[in-house]
């Protein structure tokens, strides 16, 4: 009895896994298009050295 409870929870908690893998996604992002950078160019004779 013991051995079928606990093969029975693997089992969903495998299941469970691969719906969640394969379910469609449920992102929630804005739709905002590209962004324009903003930052500064890299500029070698400026950095810093480490």
């Amino acid at each position: 009895m013991v051995i079928s409870k606990m093969f029975a929870n693997a089992m969903k908690y495998i299941s469970e896994a691969a719906m969640r893998i394969f379910a469609p996604t449920d992102d929630s992002y804005p739709v905002i298009g590209v962004q324009p950078f903003t930052g500064d160019p890299y500029k070698p004779g400026l950095a810093k050295n480490w």
